[in-house]
């Protein structure tokens, strides 16, 4: 059981990226999943999270209506699309899983039982 975060870089400020979380022996189909990221020196915190269903999702304010969160169950892969990054954007981003209802979506990293090991994203000024 594994998952697995790519898609990190260094990106120019107002740039994009695309993270990838993907699964390896289960499925996420019925989990929900989530992006958390942690700054140096600081606590990690929930910046957007989905729903098994798809129908469900959260933002943090940081990054409403800058980052979108998606889900491709064919390919046991959820995304996180960021937009109009800043430099505090950087941070090093995971993703984690938990078996869910559909439209259950969890904010706070202690409700997942399964976590990637983190991509860097560094935006540069």
């Amino acid at each position: 059981v594994q998952l697995q975060a790519s898609g990190g870089g260094l990106v120019q400020v107002g740039g994009s990226v695309r993270l990838s979380c993907a699964a390896s022996g289960f499925t996420l189909d019925y989990h929900a999943v989530g992006w958390f990221r942690q700054a140096p020196g600081k606590e990690r915190e929930g910046v957007s999270c989905i729903s098994s269903s798809g129908d469900g999702t959260h933002y943090a304010d940081s990054v409403k209506g800058r980052f979108t969160i998606s889900r491709d169950n064919n390919k046991n892969t959820v995304y996180l699309q960021m937009n109009s990054l800043k430099p505090e954007d950087t941070a090093v981003y995971y993703c984690a899983a938990i078996q869910a209802t559909m439209t259950a979506c969890y904010r706070l990293g202690a409700h997942y039982k399964y976590w990637g090991q983190g991509t860097q994203v560094t935006v540069s000024s």
